[in-house]
């Protein structure tokens, strides 16, 4: 199954997490079809915060993918 979920990156007590699209097999910081977007939850000076390629989103729902419930939020806050 396919599903949009997060990707942690960072460093320690500094996450930040890619939103990709990915087998659910997979694991959570493994090999990925796609990068969608990026969510940065601490925020430094004039960062952005959130990103998303909605066109893609929109395309791999329509495909059948599922996203987590996290990643649910972070689409629909668009």
């Amino acid at each position: 199954m396919v599903r949009i979920r997060l990707s942690r990156g960072g460093h320690k007590k500094t996450p930040f997490y890619h939103i990709v699209v990915t087998d659910s097999r997979n694991a959570r910081d493994g090999r990925f079809i796609e990068c969608v977007g990026f969510f940065n939850p601490i925020k430094f000076r004039n960062q952005k915060e959130l990103h998303i390629n909605t066109k893609r989103v929109k395309y791999w729902l329509h495909r059948g993918a599922s996203p987590s419930k996290r990643a649910l939020k972070l689409i629909k806050n668009l």
